[in-house]
């Protein structure tokens, strides 16, 4: 009885079901519902052109719906490896290692600070006067490690 109905509204219904889908995508984004509405719409475009059976309508869905997803997120995945000079996010000490900067207090007793940008780092290092070109090569928890440049 309800695939007699759903059958003489043949390929419209499934490119009907498509847009809704796609509407509910606009309503709850996720990148999920868009899937499946492409793959309702190909079903419905398929039928008009094949005239399917409502069952095999149902498996063409099917089998559509679960290769647009897997299409999709194979589609929508980052590609892009974060460049070697971004600083990672909630450490960017380690953006520091490598670079050169000059002690804005002496180091004495293996410890001293230096200015970067609008901060002061606390450094530990070699004794030496305040002014003294460094270059960071570790980060070691909140403190930077230097050496000479």
């Amino acid at each position: 009885m309800i695939a007699d109905a759903f059958t003489g509204l043949g390929a419209w219904a499934w490119i009907i079901l498509g847009v809704v889908l796609i509407g509910v995508e606009l309503l709850a984004p996720g990148s999920f519902f868009l899937w499946l509405g492409l793959a309702a719409i190909a079903t419905g475009l398929l039928d008009a052109v094949l005239g399917l059976s409502w069952q095999a309508a149902a498996l063409l869905f099917a089998l559509l719906s679960v290769g647009a997803v897997i299409l999709g997120r194979y589609a929508t995945r980052s590609k892009t490896q974060p460049d070697a000079g971004a600083t990672p996010l909630n450490q960017r000490g380690q953006s520091l290692v490598g670079r050169v900067f000059i002690l804005e207090t002496p180091i004495k007793d293996g410890e001293g600070r230096i200015r970067v940008d609008d901060s002061s780092w606390r450094v530990t290092g070699a004794d030496r006067f305040a002014g003294a070109k460094v270059r960071v090569v570790r980060v070691e928890g909140a403190t930077l490690v230097v050496d000479d440049p």
